[in-house]
């Protein structure tokens, strides 16, 4: 009697516990635009993506477009490089599709391609972005200036991290993992998982990191 008892006691604690974290990340979030960030599904876990419209205006616009038409749900992770980036964004898997929106210019900005941070993929013509995007493991210097940055993974990097790795230098992943869902944050009702208004540029209170050596 005294176990059950105990255990009860255990579950009310963590229900409640849990309970006051959602208020406070409701109450934390209450002001800030909720329309630029993402959550990404995937069968790891839920990754929460800030958006940066000031750095990349019509790409967050276009990302945001295609992820309230349900264009990511379902597509594959289909180039993954370790110690590199993860890539998708294309219907056909295969690195050459995309969506039938047209392409966008490049608005290449001073944002750093450091861990977790996202940008449109495109073929050799700057202006030839459109659904695709990759998301760094570890910082890539050399892609900046040269790719548009337009967001960050800020919470649920390690989901990413997980990500099935491809083959050879091209990254091509057999079987690969794919997109469960992806949603804007402000048409999802459940609280965020973290309070999110600390991933707001000029809101930051987390440490800084150590920048990751740059990738030749």
């Amino acid at each position: 009697m005294k176990r059950r008892f105990f255990n009860s006691m255990i579950v009310a604690v963590v229900v409640f516990v849990a309970s006051i974290q959602g208020v406070q990340a409701q109450s934390f979030d209450k002001d800030i635009n909720l329309e630029n960030f993402l959550y990404l599904d995937t069968t790891y876990g839920r990754a929460v993506i800030v958006l940066y419209p000031k750095k990349a205006p019509k790409h967050v616009a276009q990302i945001r477009k295609l992820v309230r038409q349900g264009f990511y749900d379902g597509l594959k992770f289909h180039r993954v490089i370790h110690g590199f980036m993860a890539q998708t964004g294309d219907p056909t898997g295969t690195g050459t599709g995309g969506s039938e929106l047209p392409d966008i210019n490049a608005e290449f900005n001073d944002m750093p391609f450091n861990r977790g941070v996202i940008g449109a993929a495109r073929t050799q013509n700057p202006n030839s972005a459109n659904s695709q995007f990759f998301i760094c493991f570890q910082a890539a210097h050399h892609l900046n200036r040269q790719y548009t940055a337009f967001g960050k993974v800020v919470h649920g990097m390690e989901y990413i991290d997980q990500l099935k790795r491809g083959r050879g230098p091209s990254g091509m992943v057999d079987e690969p993992d794919v997109i469960v869902a992806m949603k804007v944050a402000a048409d999802v009702k459940d609280p965020p998982p973290v309070a999110l208004k600390q991933f707001v540029p000029g809101f930051e209170n987390a440490p800084r990191t150590k920048v990751l050596p740059r990738i030749e």
